[in-house]
């Protein structure tokens, strides 16, 4: 929780002020039961009206500047937690803006979006209540003592015994409930996957009839989340019962031993009122202390995990030089690999092994090879959204490890297997790929995506908006246009991964075309499940189980590649593999 304190300094002033009118309110609230004493010593028992009326105007005025005090600190409180908050969540956004897929595998979507929010909401109400509160309940029960001492010192041992017994009981309840509120916060985020996964998978789950078992796979994360509630809340809950159970003993012994000082005729009446009334005043922010306790142990909770992401550094270091023209840029080589390895983790078995391949400018690639071959991971490589675990990838002769990654990624535009869109027009989507695109740029990009055509039978053409995700797109539909947003870049590297899946052969095969046409300058990628989309390229790569078992044209790999050989002639008839 200390470390997330930077967060304040913008602050300053209000954490300094916020506290500072809520001690004055608590000064003034102290003063209170001393001043009703005099009204009763000194007025109420001589009958003298004038002074009653005096001190009673007194004590209004100060429960009015007190209120003013309150309400200047609420003020200062709620800016401050607001504008920690803030900073907090776009430094957190930021942060995890840097992270490779391998820290984003690692915490998870719901996690990461748990930790953002909830975790971030919990942490501004401890930072309100430590302006509001943790400043004013000590100061008024210490305040309340040395008043109380002031008065009687005899009945003030009453409370000065009672102290410890309560800060025992804040320790148990502590200790008890700390690791609870971390447990509760990791179910959170398990409950939170569940619902991802049914609300992404809704269509998948009714199409296999399974909505009855995700219903109790959802009762079970959420059972296993209420019963930690449960007993979390039921630690909690002894905290208040038992401060008040110790104070009222408190009070029960202060009037019983005041009865034997009234009747000896050592005590007045307006002392024992006023006695109470700090006995009060100190069960009242016990009671407030004690709800401070579970919000701050509740925010050391949210704190770490906050920490873990921000103590989590990136695998992919962007510490690249900002390299604008390469001398070896006038080499037909566009992209090289060189012995390259690569594995998920360093307890896996790698998923790339001795990967050496050279791919020239302006070439039209096609890879292809069984599933789980390596092919997707084989292209997440060069855009370094994975590190290589050994070995050297070069770009225009230039190791991508040379490269910002701004400069790296703007050299390339990727088509990911799955299609995302984002909430806007189909203007805005497609502008994602050169933010300065003309509304020509973008009709000519969507012409070689063939998604021009679709568009334009649309009500609103290119002004149509997105929904979420995309729903009101048919797959096809969505890939032509993540096509259009990675063509319009103009890109040096072009990825297709295997993003033209859904499109039939002749939307296919027209796509290809295009791309023959204006990939003069361009290298392309193509990572395809299908034999007929890669079997024209100028070179086709295969993969199996990490390797690459197969560099060449189609005509040299079906006599000399047994894998590729099999991939053909399982989709394509032999008219169509001699054609």
């Amino acid at each position: 929780m200390f470390k997330l304190l930077k967060y304040l300094k913008p602050y300053r002033k209000e954490c300094i002020l916020g506290p500072t009118f809520k001690l004055i309110e608590a000064l003034l609230e102290l003063l209170l039961p001393t001043l009703m004493a005099l009204i009763i010593n000194n007025g109420v028992s001589s009958h003298n009206t004038s002074y009653v009326l005096k001190m009673g105007g007194i004590m209004c005025a100060m429960a009015i500047l007190g209120f003013c005090s309150s309400m200047t600190c609420q003020y200062f409180a709620a800016r401050t937690s607001q504008g920690f908050g803030t900073n907090l969540r776009n430094n957190l956004f930021e942060h995890i803006s840097t992270f490779s897929y391998v820290e984003i595998d690692k915490f998870g979507a719901s996690s990461l979006t748990n930790r953002i929010t909830s975790d971030v909401n919990q942490l501004q109400l401890a930072v309100a209540m430590l302006i509001r509160m943790a400043f004013r309940a000590p100061f008024i029960c210490i305040g309340a003592i040395i008043m109380s001492m002031l008065l009687d010192l005899r009945l003030a041992l009453v409370l000065i015994v009672a102290t410890p017994i309560f800060g025992i009981i804040i320790y148990l309840i502590i200790s008890r409930t700390s690791p609870l509120y971390r447990k509760y916060q990791n179910k959170l985020d398990k409950l939170g996957i569940v619902i991802r996964e049914n609300l992404s998978g809704a269509r998948v789950i009714r199409a296999f009839a399974k909505t009855r078992n995700e219903e109790i796979r959802f009762k079970a994360a959420n059972d296993d989340l209420t019963s930690t509630a449960v007993l979390v809340g039921k630690t909690s809950a002894l905290l208040n019962p038992l401060t008040t159970l110790v104070m009222n003993v408190a009070i029960i012994a202060i009037l019983w031993a005041s009865s034997y000082h009234i009747n000896a005729g050592t005590l007045s009446q307006g002392t024992i009122i006023a006695f109470v009334n700090y006995v009060t005043q100190i069960l009242l922010a016990l009671v407030a202390l004690s709800n401070l306790v579970i919000i701050f142990t509740k925010a050391f909770a949210s704190a770490s995990r906050v920490n873990e992401i921000l103590d989590t550094v990136a695998s992919i270091k962007d510490d690249g030089m900002q390299i604008e023209k390469s001398s070896h840029d006038d080499n037909d080589v566009s992209i090289e690999f060189k012995n390259v390895f690569f594995a998920y983790d360093s307890a896996s078995d790698c998923e790339l092994m001795d990967i050496n391949i050279s791919i020239n400018k302006g070439e039209t690639v096609g890879i292809i090879g069984t599933t789980g071959s390596g092919k997707s991971t084989f292209i997440n490589l060069i855009p370094r959204f994975y590190e290589a675990t050994k070995g050297e990838i070069i770009i225009n002769g230039v190791n991508i490890k040379d490269y910002s990654l701004k400069k790296l990624r703007d050299k390339i535009s990727m088509v990911p297997q799955k299609s995302v869109l984002f909430t806007g027009s189909i203007c805005e989507n497609i502008r994602w790929g050169k933010k300065a695109a003309s509304q020509e740029e973008i009709i000519d990009a969507a012409k070689i995506a063939q998604a021009d055509e679709f568009i334009k039978e649309l009500p609103n053409g290119y002004n149509t908006q997105v929904t979420r995700g995309g729903l009101n797109f048919s797959g096809g539909q969505k890939q032509r246009l993540t096509i259009a947003r990675a063509i319009i870049a103009k890109p040096e590297i072009l990825i297709l991964d295997d993003s033209s899946s859904a499109l039939d052969f002749a939307t296919d095969a027209a796509l290809r075309t295009e791309l023959k046409n204006c990939s003069e300058t361009m290298t392309v990628l193509t990572v395809s499940q299908r034999a007929s989309s890669i079997k024209h390229a100028d070179k086709i790569i295969v993969f199996d189980d990490g390797k690459i078992v197969g560099v060449g044209i189609h005509e040299y790999l079906m006599t000399n590649c047994d894998i590729y050989k099999e991939i053909c002639l399982s989709q394509l008839s032999d008219k169509e593999v001699n054609k």
